[in-house]
C-alpha cells in the first residue's frame, strides 16, 4: 500500500491546526492589563528576591504563581525618565524626558510622543492611571490628555507638597502652614508653601491629601475603574504607580516593634497588590495579565527609610563614597524587583534571567492587544512576548543606562550592559546616607565588570587582562551604534521652563492652597488647560 497523500486544502488545515496548538497566547478576547509600578523599590524588597526580607507574602504568592524577572531594569534611575519610558518604549534621549518636572512645570512628555494608552485606546480599550504621574500637569498634559479616561492621583512625587500628617523622612519635614507665614518653617528639600494635591481626573478632590488613607483609596479606584470596565464589555489597561516606597513613608498604623517604619510600609504595599490580584483573579483567571515592577531602586541618602539592594551593592563605588543606588547606573539604581502572573498563560513558579527592561512593556503589551505600534518611531523596548510565556529567554543583547542625576549630563548614556558584561563611562555624583557623593569621574576606557561573576561590582576588569581585551571592542561598538541610532531618530525634546501658574492649587487665599470641605467631596476650580501667567504661589 502507498503512503497516502493529503490534499493541498488539507494539508492547510492541518497546517492551521498545528500552529493553533502551538500558539497559546491566542485568546478569543483581548487580555486585560494591569501595571503595578512602585516607586524607590529595591530588587531586595521582595521576599521571593531576598530571603532576608519576610514582609511581602503576597508579591511572594503572585512569584511563586507567575514568572519571577531577576534581570529586569527600569529605563532610567529616577521618576519621571522613567515613567516617561514606561509609557512610550523609549529612552529620554529620544522622547524628550531626562529629568524630573518639577511643581512649578509648564511641560511634560512631549506631546508628539504616542504612549501606551493612546495606542490601547485606539485598540477598544478603556484606560485607567492611578496614583503617581509625574510627566506634566499643567495644559495638555495631565494623564486624561495623554490616553487615559480616568485619573485618580498625586500630580508628581508625594514629598513635593505639604500635608498635615508628614510621615516618615529623612531630614523630617513640616506640617503645612495653617495660620500665615509665621507659621511657615523653612527646610531644606521640603516643600512648606504649597499643600500636595489629590486629584480626580483634573479636579483637586483634597488638598493636602491624607497619606495615610492614600493606599486604601488607590484599591477603592482601582476596583471601580475594574468594574465600570467589565460593565462595558471593554478589556481595559490599569496603569497603578503607588507612592510606596518613596519616602514620605506614612504607615497606617505604628510600626510594630523590631519592624520599623521601611517593613511596616512595605508590608502596606504588599497588602495592596494582593488585593489588586484579588480583584484580577474575580474577573475570571487567565483574562488578566498582571505586570509588577519598580521604577527604579531605593533612594540611599534616605538612611534606614531607603530600601534593600540584595546582591547589587555597588562595592566599587562605595569604597569611594557616594550612593550606588537611585540616580545612578549601578545595578542597585535599575535592576529593579519584576513578576508577571497570568494563570494559563504565564508559566508558574519560574524564573527567567533573560535581560529586560520596562522598556519592553510597550510593545509587548501593544503585541498581546493585537494593535500597531507608532509610525516613525524607533522603540528601545522589545516584544518579550516569548520570554513572557515561557518559549525563551533571551531578552536584549544590550541593554543602555542614562545618568539620571549623577555626575555627567542628564539622560546622557554612561553605561552599557552587553550580556553579562557592564561598562561604565561615568561614576560618583549622587549622595549616600552618610552624605558623601563619591568623585565624579570619566572613564576612558569604561570600567567593566563581569555580573555573573561579580554582581556586587566590586572589582572591574584588569585592562591588561585578556578578558577585558576580548570584550572592550564589542562594548565600544556596540556603544557608538547606540549613539548613531539615537542621534538619527526621530527624537523628541520636552519644556522643563517653569512657571508658579503651573502649581495645581484649589484655593489661592488659603494659606498652602489649602481646601475647606475638599475631604467631604467638594472639587476646586483649578484648571491645568487654563495658560495662566499670573503668579498662583499660595
Amino acid at each position: 500500500m502507498g503512503t497516502p497523500r493529503l490534499s493541498p486544502g488539507a494539508v492547510l488545515v492541518l497546517t492551521l491546526v498545528l500552529v493553533a496548538l502551538r500558539a497559546p497566547c491566542v485568546v478569543s478576547r483581548q487580555p486585560n492589563f494591569i501595571v503595578v509600578l512602585a516607586d524607590d523599590v529595591g530588587w531586595g524588597d521582595l521576599g521571593a528576591n531576598w530571603a532576608e526580607t519576610k514582609e511581602t507574602p503576597h508579591l511572594d504568592q503572585l512569584a511563586a504563581e507567575g514568572t519571577r524577572f531577576v534581570d529586569f531594569h527600569s529605563a532610567a534611575s529616577t521618576c519621571s525618565p522613567s515613567r516617561a519610558s514606561l509609557l512610550t518604549g523609549r529612552l529620554g534621549l529620544r522622547n524628550g524626558v531626562t529629568h524630573n518636572f518639577a511643581i512649578t512645570s509648564l511641560g511634560g512628555l512631549p506631546l508628539n510622543e504616542t504612549t501606551l494608552a493612546e495606542v490601547l485606546r485606539e485598540a477598544g480599550y478603556s484606560t485607567g492611571a492611578i496614583g503617581k504621574w509625574h510627566l506634566g500637569h499643567h495644559g495638555r498634559h495631565p494623564p486624561t490628555s495623554r490616553g487615559f479616561d480616568f485619573y485618580f492621583g498625586i500630580p508628581y512625587s508625594h514629598d513635593m507638597g505639604c500635608t498635615d500628617s508628614p510621615g516618615y523622612d529623612v531630614p523630617p519635614c513640616p506640617a503645612c502652614p495653617r495660620h500665615g507665614s509665621a507659621a511657615r518653617v523653612a527646610r531644606k528639600a521640603c516643600y512648606t508653601e504649597v499643600a500636595l494635591p489629590l486629584l480626580e481626573n483634573v479636579t483637586i478632590v483634597e488638598q493636602p491629601v491624607e497619606l495615610r488613607s492614600l493606599a486604601r483609596r488607590y484599591a477603592e479606584e482601582a476596583a471601580r475603574f475594574i468594574q465600570r470596565a467589565s460593565d462595558s464589555g471593554r478589556p481595559f489597561f490599569l496603569y497603578l504607580a503607588l507612592a510606596h516606597m518613596h519616602v514620605p513613608l506614612s504607615p497606617p498604623l505604628p510600626p510594630a516593634p523590631g519592624r520599623g517604619v521601611y517593613g511596616a510600609s512595605l508590608s502596606e504595599m504588599d497588602v495592596l497588590v494582593g488585593r489588586i490580584k484579588e480583584l484580577a483573579d474575580g474577573l475570571g483567571k487567565g483574562s488578566t495579565l498582571l505586570w509588577f515592577t519598580g521604577d527604579n531602586g531605593p533612594w540611599a541618602q534616605k538612611c534606614e527609610l531607603a530600601g534593600r539592594l540584595g546582591p547589587f551593592v555597588g562595592a566599587w563605588q562605595r569604597q569611594r563614597g557616594g550612593s550606588s543606588a537611585k540616580q545612578t547606573t549601578w545595578e542597585g539604581g535599575h535592576r529593579v524587583p519584576a513578576l508577571a502572573y497570568w494563570p494559563g498563560r504565564v508559566p508558574a513558579r519560574r524564573t527567567s534571567h533573560a535581560l529586560l527592561s520596562v522598556l519592553d512593556i510597550f510593545p509587548t503589551l501593544v503585541a498581546l492587544a493585537g494593535a500597531a505600534l507608532p509610525r516613525h518611531r524607533r522603540l528601545d523596548g522589545l516584544d518579550v512576548s516569548p520570554v513572557l510565556f515561557g518559549w525563551s529567554d533571551v531578552g536584549h543583547k544590550v541593554l543602555l543606562h542614562p545618568n539620571s542625576g549623577a555626575a555627567g549630563k542628564v539622560g546622557e548614556i554612561e553605561a552599557l550592559r552587553l550580556a553579562q558584561y557592564k561598562a561604565f563611562y561615568t561614576t560618583g555624583g549622587a549622595m549616600a546616607c552618610d552624605g558623601s557623593t563619591g568623585p565624579a569621574e570619566r572613564h576612558q576606557p569604561p570600567l567593566i565588570f563581569n555580573l555573573d561573576r561579580d554582581p556586587q561590582e566590586q572589582e572591574p576588569l584588569d585592562v591588561a587582562s585578556r578578558e577585558y581585551q576580548a570584550v572592550l571592542p564589542a562594548i565600544s561598538r556596540a556603544y557608538a551604534q547606540a549613539l548613531q541610532d539615537i542621534a538619527a531618530d526621530n527624537v523628541s525634546v520636552a519644556d522643563y521652563s517653569q512657571d508658579p501658574a503651573a502649581i495645581p492649587c484649589c484655593n489661592v487665599q488659603h494659606v498652602g492652597c489649602r481646601c475647606h470641605g475638599a475631604r467631604g467631596g467638594l472639587g476646586s476650580s483649578w484648571d491645568p488647560h487654563v495658560e495662566k501667567r499670573t503668579a498662583r504661589l499660595c
